[in-house]
């Protein structure tokens, strides 16, 4: 009756007659499994006081494989009757071709048209389109007498419409798509106390149910993490909001829920660089004592964040600023249980207790006291007390012109690389821009004329070399390779999507991304700042890289000392050759 095949009846109702094969898919009684807890198909009988347990957990009787040697649990047998290995089962499976794309692979069902491979199964049955004999639309399984792919119904065979909403294709357990599976597991995870879905919560639910792949979906309910802050989230039935997340420890789930509130529509979107900073103080302060707490705490609201949101609200270009509030945060910190180690206080801080501080560094982090020092000044706290600047460094790991010419070709040439490996790599070989900003290019940043492609990065437009114009247009056009969920209001559309709703590739992601293929970001990016600085004026260089005017002077003033000193060099060697041949 579902299979359409001619084998031994496991099962005779009114509906017909169900193989072995499709009772155990369809109709197989559901009971709790007493190992892992969830209502499955039994695998095992509970006997001998042991549980029932579901296919998951059952694993077959410990025997010698007849293929491996190896005792393993053994729930297979080749023909002569040997048990075999759940390993070796698969390793060893016999194949046949397959009738759709010809390739010699396991076979995972039989058609109408012969033998499919899983791979034919699944492309199939996930994209279903209108028979040319009935005009349904179902998964085309089978061909007429003229080779044009028709449905199963046509040829007498079972068709792929789910019981529950009539969809074709996609099935997934029990007779019901994949779709009605999505929408009954969501609902399962977002009900509340009272079994049903906060109205809060609804756009989510909405969003999730409709995802335009529902087999991802499923497999993210219930394999992710995110889902059981989520889960934990529903049931406690509380409001929603920005605060109640700041509760829970800073975490990686928890950014990843808060931004998936906030994409589909539940939480109000807001700075979450700068505004997951007050969390993640009270949860660093929850073991310090409450003096070095009544202080940190104003010196980040007060002073800290009052001049990041200044300056946020200004910027033109995107920028983190939640690691820089963090480390003077926790540089504050260490100075305070720095001085109760020595039984100080504020008040009797001087001049030598700060030159000390500093002198016990290991590396430049003590110097951003200064921005405590200046707090505490201000509030009469300590007496005017100065902090060294930072000593200035010549730029370090330069990658030379010759390297970074051969990078930039493989990136322009090589397909073997990923094409956002290639992209971001030559603009970064290229332009020296940040990661930050790489990762926050948008189609709309990208502007093609009839002949010339252009980057617009500042007030500046840049020309783009043909090769890399044609990397960001593919990147421009081709879909999404992670599914995305609808949002509540419209966004972006990210050159470099992430793994997270609605953002882009983190800057550390991309930076481990290119690493692995052999570019190194700050290398190549200093090496393009010192191949532009040489060329252009600090105001250009400023606005093309997004970097502060006094840094773009200082790299101008780097590059054309060097180029200077080369000159001066150059000279002195022709003065000499003409010297020695005279």
């Amino acid at each position: 009756m579902s299979c359409g095949k001619t084998a031994a009846a496991a099962l005779v109702d009114d509906d017909g007659a169900l193989c072995h094969l499709c009772y155990n898919r369809h109709r197989r009684p559901r009971r709790l499994c007493g190992r892992c807890g969830q209502l499955k198909r039994i695998a095992r009988n509970a006997r001998d006081g042991q549980p029932d347990l579901c296919d998951g957990c059952y694993q077959g009787p410990d025997a010698t494989c007849s293929i491996c040697s190896r005792v393993r649990p053994c729930a297979s047998r080749d023909e002569q009757g040997q048990p075999i290995c759940a390993t070796c089962y698969q390793r060893h499976r016999t194949g046949e071709p397959c009738a759709r794309c010809g390739r010699t692979k396991p076979v995972n069902t039989r058609w109408p048209i012969g033998p499919v491979c899983m791979t034919c199964y699944t492309a199939v049955l996930r994209s279903p389109a209108e028979c040319p004999r009935c005009g349904m639309v179902q998964p085309l399984i089978a061909r007429d007498d003229d080779g044009a792919e028709i449905c199963g119904p046509c040829v007498g065979f079972a068709d792929y419409i789910c019981k529950r909403c009539g969809r074709a294709g996609n099935p997934h357990s029990r007779g019901r798509c994949a779709h009605c599976v999505l929408a009954e597991r969501v609902n399962a995870l977002l009900a509340g106390p009272d079994g049903t879905i906060n109205p809060q919560l609804e756009p989510l639910a909405a969003a999730l149910a409709d995802a335009p792949s529902p087999f991802p979906a499923i497999q993210w309910l219930k394999e992710s993490p995110n889902t059981k802050l989520l889960a934990r989230l529903a049931s406690e039935g509380h409001e929603l909001s920005h605060e109640l997340l700041d509760e829970f420890p800073p975490s990686r789930n928890q950014r990843y829920i808060r931004q998936l509130l906030v994409h589909t529509g539940v939480l109000e979107e807001r700075n979450e660089d700068i505004e997951r900073i007050p969390g993640w103080l009270e949860h660093e302060l929850a073991d310090k004592p409450a003096a070095h707490a009544s202080l940190a705490r104003p010196f980040l609201h007060w002073f800290l964040l009052r001049r990041a949101r200044q300056r946020a609200a200004m910027r033109r270009h995107p920028a983190s600023a939640d690691r820089d509030l963090r480390r003077r945060v926790s540089v504050a910190l260490d100075f305070l249980a720095w001085m109760d180690q020595r039984d100080l206080a504020l008040a009797d801080l001087a001049q030598e207790h700060v030159d000390d501080w500093i002198a016990g560094a290991t590396s430049q982090r003590r110097y951003l006291i200064r921005y405590f020092l200046k707090w505490t000044t201000s509030r009469r706290l300590t007496c005017e007390l100065t902090v060294p600047s930072i000593p200035s460094q010549e730029p370090q790991n330069l990658l030379d012109d010759e390297a970074r010419w051969r990078l930039l070709q493989r990136c322009l040439t090589d397909d073997a690389l990923p094409t956002d490996v290639r992209a971001g790599g030559a603009i970064t070989l290229l332009f020296g821009l940040s990661t930050k900003r790489l990762c926050h290019l948008t189609p709309e940043h990208l502007k093609f004329g009839d002949k010339h492609a252009h980057l617009v990065l500042g007030r500046h437009p840049v020309l783009l070399p043909p090769r890399l114009a044609e990397l960001l247009r593919q990147l421009a056009e081709q879909p999404q390779l992670r599914p995305q969920l609808s949002r509540a209001h419209p966004g972006p559309r990210w050159l470099f999507p992430g793994m997270v709703p609605g953002k882009p590739i983190s800057t550390h992601g991309m930076t481990q991304k290119l690493k692995r293929h052999g570019i190194l970001v700050r290398t190549a990016r200093n090496g393009a700042l010192a191949a532009l600085a040489a060329d252009l004026p600090s105001p250009i260089l400023a606005d093309v890289t997004g970097m502060h005017r006094h840094t773009a002077l200082r790299w101008v003033a780097y590059a054309r000392r060097d180029w200077a000193e080369y000159l001066a060099a150059r000279a002195e060697e022709v003065t000499s050759s003409r010297s020695q041949r005279s």
